[in-house]
Formats: C-alpha cells, sequence, structure tokens
C-alpha cells in the first residue's frame, strides 16, 4: 500500500464550517486515490462530503471538516482508513449481472480449459472474483458451474472473492440477501439454491450451504503491490472497477491480474472496459470484454 504522509503540507489556512476548503478537498482525494486508485475531481466534492457525513455522525464530530482534520491527525489513521475507504467505493452489484459473460463461462471457457487438461479425471478450476462486492458475482459463477456438474461434467471449482471493503465482504460471507435480488435469478435456479426466511416479516434469502462451501472471501486492495493468490487462476472476473482508475493504474493492474493466470486462462471485463487489451501487449481480446493469456 502507497506510503503516506499524515501530515500534509497545506498550501493554504483550512476553510471553516462543514464545507470542506479547497486544500482539505485536495488532500482527502489524493488520498482516495493513492489508496484505491479512485480519482475524485472537483465535480465530486459535494458527493463526497455527503457520504462523509454517516461517519461524521458516528465519531460525534462537528462537520465534514472537523472529519478530514481528525483523520489527517494520525492517532486512529489506519483504522479510520477503512472506513473511508468504504464510503467511498461503489458496491453496485447483481446475481448474473452482464449474463454473456456467464454464457462464455458456460459455454466455452470452461470446455476450453477442460481440453487444455487434457486425460485428468476430474478438472479443478480456481476462479477469481477481483471486486466481489457482496458476492452476488461469485455466487453466480458457483450457481453456473454447479448446474454444469448437474449436468454430469466431471469437474471441481474453488472460487475466491475478494474486495477492498469489509462491510461488504462481511455480506457476501453470510451470503444473505434481500428477497429482491432474486428478481434477476431464474426461478429454478432460485428454488434451488436459495433458502427463503421462515419468518414473513423477515423478506430474506441465503445461499444454500452446498454452495457457500465453495466459495471464500478476503479484503484485498487491488492498488497493493503484489497479490495474495495462487499463480495458477484458470478465470479472473474484475468487472466495473478499472473504470475509476487512471490508465498508468489500469495498466498496473491488469499485469498483476494477468501474472495470475495459468497460460490459456480468461480475465472478464465489465462492458465499458474493453480498452483493457491496449494496456497489456500479451494479453489477446476473444470478445469484447474477455481476453486471454
Amino acid at each position: 500500500m502507497p506510503q503516506l504522509q499524515l501530515k500534509p503540507a497545506w498550501a493554504e489556512p483550512f476553510g471553516s464550517g462543514g464545507t470542506l476548503s479547497d486544500a482539505r478537498f485536495r488532500a482527502l482525494s489524493q488520498l482516495i486515490e493513492a489508496q484505491v486508485g479512485i480519482k475524485m475531481p472537483a465535480g465530486k466534492r459535494f458527493m463526497l462530503e455527503g457520504r462523509l457525513l454517516k461517519r461524521v455522525r458516528a465519531l460525534g464530530l462537528a462537520s465534514v471538516s472537523a472529519y478530514v482534520d481528525a483523520l489527517f491527525d494520525g492517532h486512529q489513521f489506519e483504522d479510520e482508513l477503512i472506513h473511508l475507504i468504504d464510503v467511498v467505493t461503489t458496491n453496485k452489484t447483481d446475481f448474473f449481472r452482464e449474463p454473456a459473460h456467464f454464457d462464455f463461462l458456460r459455454q466455452t471457457a470452461v470446455p476450453e480449459l477442460m481440453k487444455l487438461r487434457g486425460s485428468e479425471r476430474v478438472c479443478s478450476f480456481k476462479i477469481w472474483s477481483a471486486a466481489a462486492s457482496m458476492g452476488m458475482e461469485a455466487y453466480t459463477i458457483a450457481i453456473v458451474l454447479d448446474e454444469m456438474v448437474r449436468s454430469g461434467l466431471r469437474i471441481d471449482y474453488r472460487i475466491l472473492g475478494t474486495d477492498i471493503s469489509n462491510p461488504v465482504l462481511r455480506i457476501a460471507s453470510k451470503g444473505i440477501y434481500d428477497i429482491e435480488v432474486l428478481t434477476q435469478v431464474p426461478d429454478q435456479l432460485a428454488k434451488r439454491y436459495f433458502l427463503r426466511s421462515r419468518d414473513p416479516a423477515r423478506a430474506e434469502c441465503r445461499v444454500v450451504p452446498e454452495l457457500r462451501r465453495h466459495v471464500n472471501f478476503q479484503r484485498m486492495n487491488l492498488m497493493d503491490s503484489t497479490y495474495p493468490v495462487d499463480r495458477d487462476v484458470d478465470i479472473i472476473f474484475c468487472r466495473n472497477v478499472l473504470i475509476y482508475f487512471d490508465k498508468p493504474t489500469q495498466r498496473k493492474v491488469v499485469s498483476r491480474l494477468c501474472s495470475h493466470l495459468r497460460p490459456g486462462g480468461f480475465l472478464m471485463v465489465g462492458h465499458s472496459e474493453s480498452m483493457v487489451h491496449s494496456l497489456v501487449p500479451d494479453l489477446k481480446q476473444v470478445r469484447p470484454t474477455i481476453f486471454t493469456v
């Protein structure tokens, strides 16, 4: 993780009141970019202030300006930094989001990787959801693969979900969601892979334990110089996070991700991120948002 100066050299004195001064906003945006690669241009200033209000109230502070002062005084910097990252990161996710990727997983990626394995009696797959959020992507992958096993395919699989946000990882690990998430899941799969609460007042569902056993979650920052992940991953999903990075950061992240893929493995990115093949020379484009090494 980048080393940061806890006491920034302010170019001008802070303003007063609840609105961030230019100096405070610049310091905060530089910190956010250094930690998670997300740029905070001036146009996001009011959005950032609004999101920070929850932390202001939780800490009993008088204003967002007071929060920034407390953040940079260094006494609880590391602890509060985790909360700050949770505030600024976006965790939009759904089951079967961008379904073409899951069609490719079932119809192309798994069959091609099985051919590369040759005579293995049971093919074991490692799949990494590199921006797992609340776990819906990882569990969707598990559903697709489990359906393939049910159809008679001789495969085993382990899925790793990583994210920078601790709160969403706690949700992912439990696998408990509002019942509305099932609107994106075909009825037959919803009945097979989700348990509904017996209490009608709790409109919740939970991923069945048989599926959860195949999926693990851990905290990881894509901005770190190394990733604590195996180097023989078959498929990596890293969708709708690269768009928040500048091109040099995208290049570093994609290169690091690809270094964990086994030969012939696949990288899948979001529908707005098809430009990544131009960043890493050895990356070959298979589909607009699907690449192989």
